[in-house]
């Protein structure tokens, strides 16, 4: 169950993008539909700068924003952002009396910044104020919240500002929605804060640099980075493109345009909730391929699809939007797991710096297609190739993704999976997994299961079979032999394995040396005092339990038998309490291990 202080900041966070989709729309249609000008610019372009005017704080103020983030106490600097916010809409009730346009794109600025300095807030906060296993449904949440508040603002700015007296309606609305945001910030608990001794650095072209290799310290993390800020590229081509496909292909009106913005929207809203569901309750990264797969199917879909068969098109939509919140949702979520707590809110700022540049080359990039007279079927077309290449190109980068894509579909294809105790192994620094061996995925399952990415020590001959030599590459695995039967591969698998341990990695063994004949435990070989002799880690006993008699044991029996016998049978992975290593022996740990798999649940 989400705690009460989380749902201060989702009503915080909530109010604030309501608002922002309220002034923004209502600003658009007014500009539009009243022929107001700036300069000696025309409608379309006053349009067009608007959204620049919104996007440009990003650039400007990002990196400060991180800062201020890490270095004070979030919930007081939230707090003051509502203060801001509420002075904003305040002179956006003049510029709508006034009808003033340059008064108007000073609130418009004033909102961007607002949003510049909250962003890294309500996203690094969320590790304070929810324990580990609700950070998944959190950001779900924020991510349902945030677009379900674009789709309302969105909505309510357009029909409050056609109104006879719209500018004032809209100007109340604002006011209302900025103290009702202030009334929410107050009940924001405090918590530590990141890096109380930074020095503040004003300069926004270093420090934004800065920044950004920060973000890239961590390969996984600034791909992650990366991933989202595809989607928001993506994103605002779609919604972007939307108006033009309803007129030009569809040949519908204004009202269909509405339908589909609701759609997309939803859609999203919609996919985050599921990859809640889907991660149960822990940091589940192999949803982010399955994502990037929908997301292109779609689209292809899209690009061929009939204009006259409307449904189709909502579908496909839909589909779109919902992958991408099993997308964005994990790599949110991994972001705030895996970075350092000291600097996450400028990990944040960095991506929002990231995305407003992929969102501007977005615009760009529609407007040089347009220019050359493509369609916008094609374009969608083009989109979803340029998706999958895209995606396989930051999956190479980061192995980790497929490889927990692999285990994730195998694991809950095949079985219902039960991980009992998974918050028992530490977020960072060394230590020794040691298992029982009881089926050939024994390792896939535990990858899985495991939050950080674990290095297996495996039977060398596994890692030469055609099929799984590339994905045991990926997944780092170190192959192992007896020491009579390769005495190289015996020596280069304990090198591997203090290496891995000494650069702070999480390392599985599988103490037995083979898979069980019989589903009994085997006697554990030394091989694990050795380890523990030359590096003394912390070691994390653990015990399979339902596998034996799968298709990938040792059971006797035909194969499709046993698959059919035992698909989705149950399965679990207990995880002990970590043990010290002193004293630490093979036979103890076997007694370890033994007495997990014959306690009752």
């Amino acid at each position: 169950m989400v705690k009460a202080p989380y749902w201060a900041l989702f009503w915080t966070q909530f109010l604030g993008a309501l608002n922002d989709n309220l002034f923004k729309n209502a600003l658009v249609v007014l500009i539009a539909f009243r022929g107001l000008r700036l300069g000696g610019m025309d409608t379309p372009s006053v349009v067009a700068f608007s959204g620049g005017v919104f996007i440009l704080p990003f650039f400007i103020f990002s990196a400060f924003s991180g800062q201020i983030a890490d270095k004070f106490q979030k919930s007081r600097i939230a707090f003051w952002v509502k203060v801001s916010e509420l002075g904003i809409m305040l002179l956006a009730a003049v510029g709508f009396y006034t009808q003033n346009v340059t008064v108007l794109m000073g609130v418009l600025f004033g909102m961007g910044t607002h949003s510049t300095f909250f962003g890294p807030i309500k996203y690094s906060m969320l590790p304070d104020l929810l324990p580990e296993t609700e950070l998944v449904k959190g950001n779900a949440y924020i991510e349902l919240g945030t677009f379900l508040a674009i789709l309302v603002g969105t909505l309510a700015g357009g029909f409050l500002v056609s109104l006879p007296s719209g500018p004032t309606l809209v100007s109340f609305g604002l006011i209302l929605l900025s103290v009702m945001g202030i009334a929410a910030s107050t009940q924001i608990p405090e918590v530590k804060e990141g890096d109380p001794g930074l020095h503040l650095k004003w300069n926004p072209v270093p420090q934004t640099w800065a920044t950004l290799k920060m973000a890239h310290r961590d390969r996984a993390i600034f791909n992650s980075v990366l991933g989202i800020s595809w989607f928001w590229f993506l994103g605002a081509a779609i919604m972007s493109m939307l108006p033009v496909y309803v007129k030009d292909t569809l040949n519908a009106g204004e009202h269909t345009v509405t339908l589909f913005l609701a759609v997309f929207t939803i859609g999203v809203a919609l996919g985050s909730v599921v990859c809640e569901r889907l991660s149960f309750k822990r940091v589940e990264i192999g949803l982010v391929p399955l994502g990037t797969l929908g997301m292109t199917f779609f689209l292809w879909n899209l690009s061929q699809a009939d204009p006259t068969v409307g449904p189709r098109v909502v579908l496909d939509l839909l589909g779109i939007a919902c992958c991408g919140g099993l997308f964005i949702v994990p790599l949110f979520t991994f972001i705030q797991s895996r970075s350092e707590r000291a600097m996450l809110s400028r990990i944040i700022a960095s991506n929002n710096i990231i995305n407003a540049l992929f969102m501007v080359a977005s615009s760009v990039f529609l407007m040089a297609l347009y220019a050359w007279k493509w369609s916008i079927p094609h374009i969608f077309l083009l989109l979803s190739v340029i998706n999958l290449l895209v995606s396989g190109y930051i999956y190479s980068l980061v192995p980790e993704f497929t490889l927990r894509f692999v285990s994730w579909v195998l694991v809950h294809l095949l079985y219902r999976i039960e991980i009992r105790g998974h918050a028992k192994v530490p977020d960072e620094g060394p230590a020794l997994l040691v298992c029982n061996h009881v089926s050939f995925v024994d390792w896939l399952i535990i990858a899985g299961a495991v939050r950080r990415p674990v290095r297996f020590v495996i039977y060398y001959k596994f890692a030469e079979i055609p099929l799984l030599k590339y994905l045991l590459k990926q997944a780092k695995v170190i192959p192992i032999a007896g020491a009579r039967e390769d005495a190289v591969v015996f020596k280069s698998a304990f090198e591997a394995v203090s290496r891995e341990l000494r650069a702070g990695q999480l390392v599985c063994i599988f103490p037995e040396g083979a898979l069980t004949e019989d589903g009994n435990l085997n006697e554990f070989k030394p091989g694990v005092e050795f380890i523990l002799k030359t590096d003394p880690v912390p070691v994390i006993p653990m015990a399979l339990g339902g596998l034996w008699g799968s298709t990938f044991s040792r059971q006797k029996g035909r194969s499709l038998g046993k698959m059919l016998s035992r698909f989705r049978s149950r399965v679990s992975l207990t995880i002990h309490d970590a043990v010290q290593p002193d004293g630490v022996t093979a036979g103890g740990l076997q007694k370890e291990v033994q007495g997990i798999l014959g306690r009752p649940r």
